[in-house]
């Protein structure tokens, strides 16, 4: 019988370093929980980074996928599936927008924003070819493509992989002053994470989206919400920008869209903006296959309830009540996010993010850091109270609360 200590090895002999994950090698998975090859259960209290909303081998999802599975997987979109008009329908009504660019992992979706802001800046807004530019965030993480580390503040993610894409400007996260002295005739679009996440669910100063919005909408220029890790309910709402009432141009999805079962990911606009494409222009073999349309339409089935908004919105009163009591403790220096998300800074007192990781994992809890001394806690959306409140309890136990 392989042991956790043998399939890790035989991992780190043949793959690139790319990642140092914990030191647990999962079996299996339902719900809120995970199961390794020992058979210890540990509650997952990072849900693939907001790719698990709707738990482990949701059975809903699971059921639409094996029931697709048995009838076509793939066709490329050289030709037509029967799967492929409801997808395109449905996910434009959940956005209130009018078409959709299918792909599959959030970075190509993120590509595929890119595309889409440059090429209606030069069909549409009339930006002299080859000067459109884009503004984004500092301490923003959109992706590991080439390009999009081009834009990126996070020397790990850049350093050596140079030289990088021009036609980005960088400002503060939060800022709306600096957003406007950056925008120029020539910009195309913003593009912003409503919630950082890998940032630490950083969320913006009150008033900075709708801010954004107005700054966007008087120049001309595209406002464009990467929602992959923010949206399809893990704020509470749908989408996190629903939080200040702004609706952007161009929504940028992901993660949740694939259940955890497929990745699916999407640009969601206008036909105005999406229709500046010609066939052979851009594509995909894999986007919008009939798998994957299968598990997304299930998915939006289920956001349209309401029931897991409404769910990360109460839940995620208990999870910040209960984080904002170890804040008190001076354990805790900060804690930031919405709905069932938190960014959890911790005193360095106390260790570092990865050392918090590790302790909380022999007591059966996962959770992932990030920059150091932080953590990030997005429990699946249908995770019970009680289990929400026991994985707390154990952090509580870890900062010896």
């Amino acid at each position: 019988m392989n042991t956790s200590d043998t399939l890790i090895r035989a991992a780190d002999a043949r793959c690139a370093p790319t990642y140092a994950p914990l030191p647990v090698v999962v079996a299996t998975a339902d719900g809120a929980w995970m199961t390794d090859v020992e058979g210890r259960r540990y509650l997952d209290l990072l849900a693939g980074y907001s790719a698990l909303n709707f738990g482990h081998c949701n059975r809903r999802l699971i059921d639409a996928a094996k029931a697709q599975l048995e009838r076509v997987t793939l066709t490329s979109r050289a030709f037509h599936h029967d799967r492929f008009g409801a997808f395109c329908d449905q996910l434009a009504e959940l956005c209130g927008m009018e078409m959709v660019l299918p792909m599959n992992t959030g970075a190509e979706a993120v590509e595929t924003a890119v595309k889409t802001a440059r090429k209606w800046g030069y069909r549409v807004k009339g930006v002299p070819a080859e000067m459109a530019k884009i503004v984004v965030a500092g301490e923003n993480f959109h992706g590991r493509t080439t390009t999009i580390i081009s834009f990126s503040t996070d020397p790990d993610a850049r350093a050596d992989f140079g030289p990088y894409t021009p036609g980005f400007e960088i400002v503060p996260y939060g800022d709306p002053t600096a957003m406007s002295e950056a925008l120029t005739e020539n910009t195309v679009a913003v593009l912003l994470e409503p919630i950082q996440g890998e940032a630490g669910v950083r969320v913006p100063p009150a008033g900075y989206l709708r801010a954004v919005r107005e700054l966007t909408r008087e120049r001309k220029v595209l406002f464009m919400a990467d929602e992959i890790q923010s949206g399809l309910g893990r704020t509470g709402r749908t989408f996190a920008c629903e939080h200040e009432g702004v609706v952007p141009d161009v929504y940028v999805l992901g993660k949740a869209l694939g259940g955890g079962i497929v990745p699916v990911s999407a640009v969601v606009s206008r036909a105005e903006v999406l229709e500046v494409f010609r066939p052979g222009e851009h594509g995909s073999t894999f986007g919008g296959n009939p798998l994957a349309c299968a598990v997304a339409l299930e998915v939006m089935a289920m956001l349209r309830s309401g029931e897991y908004q409404a769910r990360a919105a109460e839940l995620g009163e208990r999870l910040h009540r209960a984080l904002g009591r170890l804040a008190d403790t001076g354990r805790v220096t900060q804690v930031r996010g919405r709905g069932l998300w938190a960014g959890v800074d911790i005193h360095p007192s106390q260790g570092t993010g990865r050392e918090i990781c590790e302790q909380l994992m022999d007591r059966g809890v996962l959770a992932k850091e990030t920059h150091g001394t932080t953590i990030r806690l997005a429990p699946p959306l249908v995770i019970d109270e009680e289990d929400l409140d026991w994985g707390l309890a154990q952090l509580a136990a870890v900062l010896g609360v």
